[in-house]
């Protein structure tokens, strides 16, 4: 291949390099070559997608991609935003990016920084955007995102086309022959294709569209200072850090309501903030489009802030601090928010007590919402702050309970009985509550319905789907955020704990809150892990 540069030395586009590695660019540098391209008055073909196990499919698809454009550019997705389930992706990004590149008819291969398409396409422009005839039916796409992708590719004059050749899936070749699954979870997810299992879950998650849901609790600033550790002191007992960046994000029941927003239509926010170190411009920034908010002021009390000290080299946290006045709301505080509470709960689908103790949810306040909610979801958190005091049986009622296994076990104080037998015989004795999920870290989740029988009949066991952990933060608070409209729907609670744990999955890979669950990316995780 002849190959030449303009006058700056820049590589021109019909310059495709030979080696795998030296295909490989940056998006920039991609948009780039593209923009060059067009400029000499070629045609400049995109394809994009995962590509975790290249197969005949995808090389069928690449060479037809080639023969509409004059130069093909593919993108594959970041390992970050790659939502197939446990270990996914098999290959990192820059082995995918190899393999895709050796393809001799790819000219160039870029890794894609965000969760879609839509950022390529923006910056490298393509003449023809290619897609596999999976996509061709709008409707069928679980993730919603391709029509996005034919808005972005048409804004610019840009078409798609789709390719009609030989096709696979690199999820259901690697769920039956790369053992990327123990030999439970495995059983667990040929039994859960068998019973239909991908269908009734997405089934259960359009059906929560239309809810209106109140969300009442406390608000969390949590902060990460991310530091490195140097030595010991050599005057005290202590490890000195050096401080390099930190991050504040709104959690509590704000991360808890932007969870749902994602799922029901209507989300409001019934909430406590300090006078001082508010937070209310960071909250009211976070929260979503379809998420109101009402504020009870706390004069003279800081709103809760939790720092935590964070290693960098393995997200490790090394230790936390509390800024808080977690003593119980005042009678003036305490009466505006049962005022609240009396004349609003009663008008939604769902109401979601994200309980942290930390002083909001009097027992006035529990009285109210368990009066007055039509359908009440609760979780009782405990943490450093409130250590064998915030129970869940400090509500007498309740129509869904989710608990993790420690909460489970001191609320009935029994430290050694099956998580099963708590969930379906001793919890029930101390709330009326027929529907309880109990989570339970890397053992997934046990859940109960009342309905289905007392004992074991109304008994299931949901094992975790990854095993792979970056951050706990806020995953108790997402799988009860996820599912608690859904249990109002009446779904069998197998369904449910089995989103719930596809949400939990999802979440434990998030650092803080910088992003909330959302539904594609939820769908297409389940779609990938039952395939």
């Amino acid at each position: 291949m002849i190959t030449s540069s303009d006058d700056s030395g820049t590589m021109l586009a019909e310059d495709a390099p030979r080696s795998s590695r030296s295909k490989v660019r940056t998006l920039d540098e991609v948009a780039v070559l593209a923009a060059e391209a067009r400029r000499q008055g070629r045609s400049v073909a995109l394809a994009h997608g995962v590509f975790d196990l290249l197969h005949l499919g995808h090389v069928r698809h690449l060479e037809e991609a080639r023969r509409h454009g004059d130069l093909l550019i593919v993108t594959i997705t970041a390992d970050s935003f790659v939502n197939k389930g446990p270990g996914r992706p098999v290959f990192s990004e820059l082995l995918r990016a190899q393999m895709v590149a050796a393809l001799e008819h790819v000219d160039y291969v870029a890794v894609n920084p965000a969760p879609t398409a839509v950022t390529v396409l923006s910056k490298v422009k393509p003449s023809v955007y290619v897609k596999g005839s999976d996509y061709a039916d709008a409707s069928s796409d679980v993730t919603g995102g391709i029509v996005d992708e034919r808005n972005a590719v048409e804004s610019y004059g840009g078409r798609i086309v789709f390719t009609d050749d030989i096709t696979f899936s690199s999820s259901s070749l690697i769920n039956r022959y790369l053992g990327v699954y123990d030999a439970e979870l495995q059983a667990y997810l040929e039994d859960a294709r068998d019973r239909n299992m991908l269908e009734r879950t997405l089934e259960v998650l359009e059906s929560v569209r239309d809810k209106r849901v109140l969300l009442v609790g406390d608000t969390i600033i949590d902060e990460y200072r991310y530091v490195v550790p140097m030595a010991k002191s050599p005057k005290e007992n202590m490890i000195a850090t050096l401080y390099r960046d930190h991050e504040t994000f709104a959690g509590g029941v704000i991360a808890a309501a932007n969870h749902v927003a994602a799922f029901c239509a209507q989300v409001d926010i019934v909430t406590c903030l300090g006078e001082h170190s508010r937070y209310e411009d960071l909250i009211r920034q976070t929260l979503k489009p379809n998420v109101s908010l009402r504020v009870v002021d706390r004069p003279g009390k800081p709103t809760t802030r939790k720092t935590r000290f964070v290693e960098t080299g393995y997200m490790r946290k090394l230790f936390e601090v509390y800024e808080m006045d977690d003593a119980p709301l005042d009678a003036d505080e305490e009466q505006r928010l049962v005022h609240i509470l009396e004349r609003h709960a009663g008008d939604y689908d769902v109401v979601i007590a994200t309980d942290f103790g930390h002083g909001m949810l009097t027992p006035a306040a529990v009285d109210a919402l368990c009066r007055h909610s039509r359908f009440l979801a609760v979780n009782t958190q405990t943490n450093s702050g409130n250590m064998g005091y915030n129970l869940i049986t400090r509500y007498p009622r309740a129509d869904f309970v989710c608990i993790d296994a420690p909460e489970a076990r001191l609320a009935i104080s029994d430290r050694f009985s099956d998580i099963a037998i708590i969930a379906s015989q001793k919890l029930p004795q101390r709330i009326a509550c027929d529907r309880v999920i109990i989570t339970h870290g890397k053992h997934g989740c046990v859940t109960f319905d009342g309905a289905d029988g007392d004992g074991a009949e109304g008994v299931h066991r949901i094992p975790a789907f990854t095993n792979t952990v970056v951050d706990t933060v806020g995953a108790g608070d997402a799988f009860l955020a996820v599912t608690a409209p859904l249990v109002a729907t009446g779904a069998p609670m197998s369904v449910i704990g089995f989103i719930g744990n596809a949400a939990g999955a999802i979440k434990v890979g998030i650092v803080g809150h910088r992003r909330s669950i959302e539904k594609p990316a939820l769908v297409k995780f389940l779609t990938a892990i039952l395939k």
